[in-house]
């Protein structure tokens, strides 16, 4: 069984979204990059010579990124396999996006959790 290899990222939605990075960032003391998010590294427990990050990032109220959801977030797991964990998916019956994004950043797919929630999926590039 393909199974989630952490959390990868958290999105959300904001009518202001520099106000409210501005504010984690005074409050929580969260790095915001003119790009609306931050990166937040570590390294594997299981092979610490091996980095891995976990992306914070605000969006726009109106974007369309975490649509068909109604929700105003999304969470992005990492994932070994995309392909494997799609297929598996599918053959549950879980509503999967046909699309799959290729990029320097790794793959992405996206699913329908069964409350209406889209979730992110990205196997990121070998060594990160």
């Amino acid at each position: 069984m393909e199974k989630v290899t952490g959390i990868g990222g958290i999105f959300f939605k904001s009518k202001d979204k520099k106000a409210l990075g501005d504010w984690y960032a005074a409050n929580l003391g969260v790095d915001v990059q003119e790009w609306g998010g931050a990166m937040f590294t570590w390294r594997e427990a299981g092979d610490p010579e091996r980095t891995g990050s976990t992306l914070w990032s605000l969006f726009s109220a109106d974007t369309k990124y975490l649509d068909p959801s109604t929700a105003p977030f999304m969470v992005n797991y990492r994932v070994a396999d995309l392909d494997a964990m799609l297929a598996q998916l599918r053959a549950a019956g879980v509503e999967v996006d046909e699309k799959v994004d290729e990029s320097e950043f790794g793959r992405f797919g996206w699913a329908m959790d069964p409350d209406g929630n889209r979730i992110e999926l990205w196997q990121p590039p070998a060594g990160m």
